[in-house]
């Protein structure tokens, strides 16, 4: 691939280095020599070179002031900085302007050449390592996949799939892709299965063996971290899957150590009326609307479902005894982060501040909603993409930022997954069904048994009943809700898009992540 790449050298006594400048010519490099950097500049702006060799320690214009002029003219090319000084200040100066290695003086033939396929084939080298990793581990994931039991063995298979989904995503390596994608439905199905299986036994509260489920995390994971005169920040990122916060997890490593990094379980149905209710109150949906029926909105009505997520942590505070000052402040549009972060010092007098950012939501409704957005996010890939680029520009990192400043701890966690969407599924309903594609509450709800998570009582699953005879009923893995009236219509519109409400690794294995300040 670079057998033939071009190499300019830059160095007052170029003639000793003749030995290693053979060297390279004899692995296929063209070497042009130069003995200054006023040469190395003249020859930059009329050739093409794939890599600039530049000794620091030059007559005249020095290897720095040098490197500063080549970054203005081509700041692509990369430069390895060469030296006999290993003074720190000159390291620090060189990385500064963006150099792409630096070696340090007596040089070794394998030592440069080492320099120049990092330089020039780690792409290529990574792809081939990254698909022979993964071809060796597609094994154990398939027997694991079959071999499935409980709840910590999907959270580990769905945590790997992650993994290697992200190590994939960035080789040019497409065919390595569709056989993950491949395995990754497969292990949906089995998923959906073990689900079907199992969640009315988690609802069961003696139950020992269940995972940690939405109504549990603030009394195990959160109320535990709370100390008295020092704020904790607990912050919830409505619609975050578990590979889009690996995809951010990078850009917080300089100002957090990651001191807890776990995954939970989201309740049935995976939305945010009954999923971050049920996270905030401490209980399961059925429970809110019997015991605070003011606080709790069925679907049958036209009012907002989370306007009293203030109050649902009160209640939680107060049932766990947890006699503190605590702030709630939800964040859905910038103006909201900006007032946020201009109102950060007042947060710091309380105990626990819950802060809840709407945005990766509203992207994954307006990705359905809107053919730019489904233009820009076409895939998941993208779709990450897009969620990482918000974070690095958004008010919460600056939020963020502000936090480790202050030296205070964070736990950050979701309410629910999303999924991409691509095979209907026909359902009937009366015209009170709830309009979620992937799942309906109601009665006499017409559809195929099969690919779907029936509950005909609604109480074994702790969810409420708009009259006697409703029942529930969830789609798994990629299937989406379609009515016969408009099929076609309705079918092209939904298709390949992100959805939640129903059973996937995506929607219901959510990340939960502790970080301590730097």
């Amino acid at each position: 691939m670079n057998q033939n790449a071009s190499i300019l050298w830059a160095d007052d006594e170029i003639d000793l280095l003749k030995p290693h400048i053979l060297f390279l010519e004899q692995k296929g490099y063209q070497i042009t020599t130069v003995n200054s950097g006023v040469d190395a500049i003249e020859e930059i702006e009329k050739g093409m070179f794939d890599v600039v060799f530049l000794d620091e320690m030059m007559p005249g214009m020095t290897g720095l002031e040098t490197l500063q002029q080549i970054k203005q003219i081509k700041p692509q090319i990369p430069v390895v900085m060469i030296t006999k000084s290993e003074e720190e200040h000159i390291m620090n100066d060189a990385i500064g302007g963006k150099i792409a290695d630096y070696l340090i003086k007596p040089l070794n033939p394998s030592q440069i050449w080492l320099s120049v396929k990092k330089i020039l084939q780690n792409r290529q080298l990574i792809d081939q390592k990254t698909t022979m990793n993964y071809q060796q581990d597609f094994m154990n994931i398939s027997m694991a996949v079959g071999d499935a039991v409980d709840h910590e063995d999907w959270a580990n298979i769905y945590t790997k799939l992650t993994y290697w989904e992200l190590q994939i995503d960035e080789t040019e390596n497409k065919s390595m892709k569709e056989v993950l994608e491949t395995q990754k439905s497969e292990a949906d199905a089995n998923f959906a299965r073990f689900v079907k299986e199992s969640y009315l036994s988690w609802m069961e509260e003696k139950n020992q063996e269940k995972p940690l489920i939405s109504p549990n995390v603030m009394r195990k994971k959160v109320f535990p971290r709370i100390q008295s005169g020092k704020p904790l920040f607990f912050i919830v990122i409505d619609n975050l899957r578990l590979d889009q916060w690996e995809d951010m997890e990078s850009l917080l490593t300089p100002y957090f150590s990651i001191a807890e990094k776990e995954t939970y379980y989201s309740i049935l149905p995976t939305t945010t009326a009954f999923a971050r209710n049920a996270l905030f109150s401490g209980m399961m949906p059925l429970d809110m609307a019997r015991f605070y029926p003011q606080y709790w909105e069925n679907e049958d009505t036209d009012e907002g479902k989370n306007n009293f997520e203030e109050e649902w942590i009160r209640i939680n505070l107060e049932k766990n005894r947890q006699k503190i000052r605590f702030s709630y402040t939800k964040i859905l549009q910038a103006a909201h982060g900006r007032s946020a972060v201009d109102q950060f010092h007042t947060m710091l007098q309380n105990e626990l501040n819950v802060l809840v950012y709407n945005f990766v939501d509203m992207v994954s409704h307006a990705r359905t909603d809107m053919k730019m957005i489904r233009e820009l996010a076409p895939d998941e890939s993208a779709y990450r993409s897009l969620t990482k680029s918000w974070f690095e520009h958004s008010t919460l990192f600056e939020m963020l930022k502000k936090i480790q400043q202050a030296g205070a701890d964070v736990i950050i966690t979701t309410d629910h997954g999303t999924k991409r969407v691509n095979k209907p599924y026909r359902i009937i309903g009366d015209k009170n069904v709830t309009t979620n594609l992937r799942y309906k509450q109601g009665k006499n709800l017409n559809y195929e048994p099969g690919k779907v998570f029936e509950v005909s009582k609604p109480e074994e699953a702790k969810l409420p009943k708009l009259n006697v005879s409703s029942s529930y009923v969830f789609a798994v893995e990629d299937y989406f809700f379609a009515y016969p009236n408009n099929y076609n219509y309705y079918v092209n519109f939904y298709k390949d898009t992100f959805q939640h409400g129903g059973i996937s690794l995506e929607e219901m294995i959510v990340p939960i992540v502790y970080l301590k300040s730097k």
